[in-house]
């Protein structure tokens, strides 16, 4: 049987999204398949909502509370997320291309079997945030707090991670050859068998080594 072949990843820079400078209030409520186009959500609270395929094209979210809300197959393109929470919100299956998070609260946020391509996560927390079966195209993680997230059967071949805390985060089967992290607290991460191919700063080998230690079963000993 033919092997089948990987889409092309890039590890370029993510392209910046494209937001024009004069936005819309919202004109509609946020249901299912609805379109957003060329809309501010600034300070709008749209927590705890349950709408499937809804797509934001060219949106803002400055200070917006999207809090637990369920957006299965969510589509997001050239948008800005700026100080806002989307603690707990749930987009499995979503496709992100050119989104970018700021400052923003998203502890729990997961995209289960989702697309990211040209995103950045600036200074966002996303402690037990999930990723399993996602691919990320140009992502940049810069200052997260990334504490036990979990990358399960990622593909993370086109992420890189900059200054991040990824204590306890899961790797476990995880597509990992060109994925990037430099300066990150490695402390405690699982799936380490999976890291092949990962290019790491020289600064970050000292926690790995321990942890790349543990999962062959040698044991440190710093008395001797």
């Amino acid at each position: 049987m033919p092997v089948a072949r990987r889409s092309p990843i890039r590890q370029s820079a993510p392209r910046k999204p494209a937001v024009p400078a004069a936005l819309e209030a919202p004109q509609q409520e946020l249901e299912p398949e609805t379109t957003f186009r060329a809309v501010a959500f600034d300070g709008h609270d749209l927590s705890g909502r349950e709408a499937e395929s809804v797509e934001f094209a060219q949106c803002r979210f400055r200070g917006a509370d999207l809090s637990t809300s369920v957006l299965a197959q969510l589509t997001m393109t050239d948008c800005v997320v700026q100080v806002a929470n989307w603690a707990n919100v749930r987009a499995d299956g979503g496709a992100v291309r050119r989104v970018t998070f700021d400052e923003s609260r998203m502890t729990g946020f997961s995209v289960t079997n989702g697309k990211l391509g040209d995103v950045t996560f600036d200074q966002c927390r996303l402690d037990l945030s999930g990723w399993r079966f996602t691919g990320f195209d140009s992502v940049r993680f810069t200052g997260c707090n990334l504490t036990g997230a979990d990358f399960t059967n990622a593909d993370l071949r086109g992420a890189r991670f900059t200054g991040c805390d990824l204590t306890g985060a899961q790797f476990h089967h995880a597509t990992m050859d060109g994925a990037r992290f430099r300066r990150c607290e490695l402390d405690g991460i699982a799936g380490i068998a999976s890291w092949r191919g990962a290019i790491v700063h020289p600064d970050d080998l000292p926690a790995l080594s321990y942890t790349l230690a543990g999962g062959l079963g040698i044991k440190v000993d710093p008395s001797d």
